[in-house]
């Protein structure tokens, strides 16, 4: 058996950053900037006023000053002409600031009456005009590669770029095996159970950028699994869920070496996970999960998610362990690094009582994974433990 690490390792020697592709503004939020983004134009494009008021001459602002009004200037109107000395220009937030101007006189400071406004306030010294350029100038950038956020998308949109570079969704194929599946909504026989990991990996890529098919589910069969594969085709990652171990109807690992599947791996030392199997069939990589529904989400979180951010060309593809205070004691570890249910408050963290890997109650109530290394002595509270956010 391998380690958690190199286990990691061998699956990003799997896949690489997929190719980008350009896409509407409107639909790269949530997607994985390919290319940088570079403003050609200033923002303001011109100096512009950050207050309705009056724009005046910073040399004539002061109390019980009088000017006379000589025009307006409002959002996408300016002024044309310049302000000479004594006289003052109407405008509105937002508005482009006069030639002549470079003071604006806020209007709660002004008495106007026709067209003559006296400073009845003291005005302060601050001008109230945003500078050309002061948000952004022509040559500014947003480095990819980056998960754009809608704050990104208002940046591009002001920066004039109606379309971007990103990476493309890594199309994921998810296998269910085993006759004992049925599909939510279907009537279960009396040995059946509903098929959950699925969808829980499922949401879990797509949250991450991939782009996830849902395969009908394989029974134990040669026929069913080689069908299932025929049906992955095209896909950058398949992902089976069950059939990977050593039982009579495992039949994973014969069907998929018998589709040419080059093994990278077998066997990883953690719980749960253990009977993790991974390799590339062609151009395909493939991972074969355990069955269990908790061991196949924890090998979602520890491998999957990361080989999705490889292929969207991220940095930063594993997240670091966080640190907590144990709020209950924990008993010594054995061999294998364990990756338990644990719940994550004000006051630091816990282990779940009840361990199982085939119980999804207890996982949804989690959130975090603590992490005790192979041979971990056992530990007070107040002591301080590793853990994973999920």
């Amino acid at each position: 058996m391998i380690t958690v690490e190199e286990a990691r390792a061998l699956l990003f020697d799997l896949v690489g950053v997929l190719p980008s592709e350009e896409v509407p503004l409107a639909q790269s939020a949530g997607r994985v900037l390919a290319q940088d983004v570079v403003a050609g134009r200033n923002q303001p494009p011109f100096a512009a006023s950050s207050m309705d008021g009056y724009a005046v001459k910073a040399a004539e602002v002061e109390l019980h000053a009088m000017f006379k009004v000589v025009g307006e200037s409002a959002a996408g109107h300016r002024f044309e002409g310049q302000v000479g000395p004594g006289q003052a220009v109407r405008i509105f937030t937002g508005a482009p600031v006069p030639e002549g101007a470079d003071f604006v006189v806020i209007q709660e400071d002004t008495d106007r009456r026709g067209d003559l406004i006296t400073i009845t306030d003291e005005p302060g010294s601050k001008t109230n005009i945003r500078p050309a350029g002061v948000d952004f100038e022509i040559g500014t950038s947003i480095s990819a590669p980056r998960l754009i956020r809608p704050e990104d998308v208002a940046l591009m949109a002001a920066m004039n770029t109606p379309r971007v570079t990103v990476a493309r969704k890594p199309v994921i194929a998810l296998i269910s095996t085993g006759d004992e599946l049925v599909m939510p909504g279907e009537e279960p026989g009396p040995d059946q159970i509903i098929a959950s990991n699925t969808f829980g990996l499922q949401a879990l890529l797509e949250g991450l950028g991939a782009k996830v098919r849902v395969l009908p589910i394989a029974h134990d069969t040669v026929s069913s699994l080689e069908t299932a594969f025929g049906l992955a085709q095209g896909a950058d990652l398949v992902v089976t869920i069950g059939g990977a171990s050593v039982g009579d109807y495992d039949l994973v690992s014969d069907v998929s070496q018998g589709l040419g599947m080059e093994r990278s791996f077998y066997k990883i030392r953690m719980r749960p996970g253990k009977p993790l199997m991974a390799g590339r069939i062609g151009e395909t990589a493939m991972v074969g999960l355990p069955g269990n529904p908790v061991s196949a989400m924890v090998c979602g979180y520890l491998f999957l998610a990361p080989m999705v951010r490889r292929m969207l060309g991220l940095d930063h593809v594993v997240p670091p362990f966080l640190t907590a205070q144990l709020t209950e004691p924990l008993p010594e570890n054995g061999p294998r690094e364990h990756y338990m249910r644990a719940v994550l408050s004000d006051t630091g963290i816990a282990a779940c009582a009840d361990q199982d890997s085939s119980l999804l109650s207890v996982l949804a109530q989690a959130n975090a994974l603590l992490v005790r290394q192979p041979h971990d002595p056992a530990r007070e509270i107040g002591e301080t433990v590793q853990y994973l956010p999920i």
